[in-house]
């Protein structure tokens, strides 16, 4: 386990710096990235061990970055550190191949314990929301509900955070009519009335 290779994943630059400077002395910091995207492809260079993201990410969101790299690589370790308290979004991380979900009040003291723990082949969560993660874990029957594919996600977290089609177009690399096409099938799909729906779905599902 020393010198274990982890990659870090924040769009704040101070927290990162922070989280290496907790780590370094254990770990190899491999690399840090501040947003879902280039979250991917900086796994799928560096091919670290553990990835600590965040769920809360601009571009692509941590829980669809940690579900890509998961489904790409699956001895990568993905421990999440979030502000997010909510169990549901907790049950989605862990849902997409988790192997902690830590608090951020928590991170100088959980930290390190859930990559130990991940390297080693144990699953950890912060024990202030342990038990409620259970029950929500139970309820769903372990099961995603995830009606939108990957590239429908991608193109409605950044229309929820404020992009245009055209920006949209760019970024991911197609047509401005493929982002339409994408946009009204979502509408379509989720069954949503205006744009303005779109972001609430957005944001009640954590992808902004």
């Amino acid at each position: 386990m020393p010198g274990s290779r982890v990659l870090l994943a924040d769009d704040h630059a101070l927290l990162l710096e922070a989280y290496e400077s907790l780590l370094e002395g254990e770990f190899t910091i491999v690399g840090r990235v501040t947003n879902g995207r280039e979250l991917v492809a900086a796994a799928m260079e560096l091919e670290p061990e553990v990835v600590v993201l965040d769920v809360a990410m601009p571009f692509l969101s941590g829980i669809e970055a940690g579900r890509q790299i998961h489904r790409m690589y699956q001895n990568i370790k993905l421990v999440f550190l979030t502000m997010n308290e909510d169990l549901d979004v907790a049950a989605e991380a862990f849902r997409v191949g988790a192997a902690g979900y830590v608090l951020k009040r928590c991170a100088a003291s959980e930290l390190l314990t859930a990559i130990r723990g991940a390297l080693n082949g144990k699953n950890y969560v912060t024990p202030l929301i342990a038990g409620g993660l259970t029950e929500s874990l139970l309820r769903s029957g372990g099961r995603v509900s995830q009606p939108l594919t990957h590239r429908q996600r991608e193109v409605l977290q950044l229309l929820a955070e404020g992009r245009s089609m055209k920006e949209v177009a760019s970024l991911l690399n197609v047509t401005h009519r493929t982002v339409a096409f994408h946009k009204y099938r979502i509408m379509e799909q989720l069954h949503l009335a205006s744009t303005a729906e779109l972001v609430q779905y957005a944001v009640k599902h954590n992808l902004v």
